[in-house]
């Protein structure tokens, strides 16, 4: 059952479509809610015709949700802040953002992924920036949701993981709607790395599909994906657990599976023989799982994690491997038992 409390001042920063469709879902809530976006256009798109046409076409936005590309405006005493903005170039974001945010702000991270350049998730990449005492504010929010459904007011549910549970409580009660539920969970570095890997495995598994190996082949990999998943955050530090919830197998189920999913389309086209830099030309919007492969398989080889589904996404994506020798490498490693 959803708890009713005093409406929130939040900041959304990001107006791609999972952006846009968290900042409805809030003012949707009743919470005063800023959107911030980089085009002007798209401001008057927002605030005039309540529609974003360049990333959630088709959907109508609650007329209540206001839109600026003013930054200081977007966070000038807000209780919650919205990161929705590329993990590539979140640095800069905080950068501008933090002499901004009120200093008792919650900060909420919808993105999902692992910074190239540090090797850092978002908790870490804000620690740096204001101090460690800085993540008893902190919630990553991540779990099967695709941006349009939510918008759609479809049936979604998703994870709200803090260090202090009432960071968590506060995040999910803002969210929670009857069609938009929200879990709240303390493994932060667990849900923030099943939504980074998981667009890495949902790259293979479009390559698989694109390649035409069948519902045999998808299974076993999203199976022996969840597998790499859960080594990978074993070494850094999260729960098991995690990786079994909707943070984890969920939203790698949805990513692997759904048609809407960014990242397994780039696999599938990848699959059936287009070039990579073809496939991003015709995409509007971001698929992490490209740049997040070779940070996650950098990390992996960093922490001495066994990774070979990556492995070979990154070797597909980033070093030209063709698809199918990939495939064959990977059926022709040495026999194990299952763990």
């Amino acid at each position: 059952m959803t708890t009713k409390n005093s409406p929130l001042r939040v900041a959304v920063i990001g107006g791609g479509s999972w952006g846009t469709a968290l900042a409805n879902v809030l003012a949707g809530n009743s919470h005063d809610t800023v959107l911030w976006v980089h085009d002007t256009e798209l401001v008057d798109e927002i605030n005039q015709r309540h529609m974003n046409p360049l990333f959630l076409p088709g959907i109508p936005l609650c007329p209540a949700l206001v839109c600026t590309e003013n930054l200081t405006h977007a966070l000038s005493g807000r209780d919650l802040v919205l990161m929705v903005t590329p993990v590539q170039v979140m640095r800069g974001v905080l950068d501008r953002a933090r002499g901004l945010i009120d200093p008792d702000a919650v900060i909420v991270n919808a993105s999902k992924g692992i910074e190239l350049e540090s090797l850092k998730t978002v908790s870490q990449i804000c620690a740096e920036f204001f101090g460690e005492r800085f993540l008893e504010r902190y919630v990553a929010l991540s779990g099967p949701t695709f941006a349009r459904e939510v918008a759609q007011g479809l049936p979604s549910l998703i994870v709200a993981a803090s260090r202090v549970e009432s960071c968590a409580r506060k995040v999910q009660t803002a969210f929670s709607n009857p069609t938009f539920r929200a879990y709240t969970n303390s493994d932060v570095i667990g849900v923030e790395l099943g939504g980074a890997v998981k667009n890495v495995i949902a790259i293979a598994a479009g390559i698989c599909d694109g390649l035409g190996f069948g519902h045999n082949a998808r299974a076993a990999l999203i199976t022996r994906g969840l597998a790499e998943m859960n080594r990978l955050g074993l070494a850094m530090g999260a729960q098991a657990a995690t990786f079994a919830g909707l943070a984890g197998m969920g939203d790698l189920v949805l990513t692997c599976t759904g048609d809407l999913s960014r990242n397994r389309t780039v696999g599938f086209k990848l699959g059936q023989g287009m070039r990579l830099k073809d496939i991003l030309a015709e995409m509007r919007m971001v698929a992490e799982g490209v740049k997040t492969a070779e940070s996650v398989f950098q990390l992996s080889r960093k922490l001495g994690v066994e990774m070979p589904i990556v492995e070979k996404a990154y070797q597909i994506l980033h070093e030209d491997k063709p698809a199918k020798q990939a495939v064959t490498e990977l059926m022709a490693r040495a026999l194990k038992a299952e763990g």
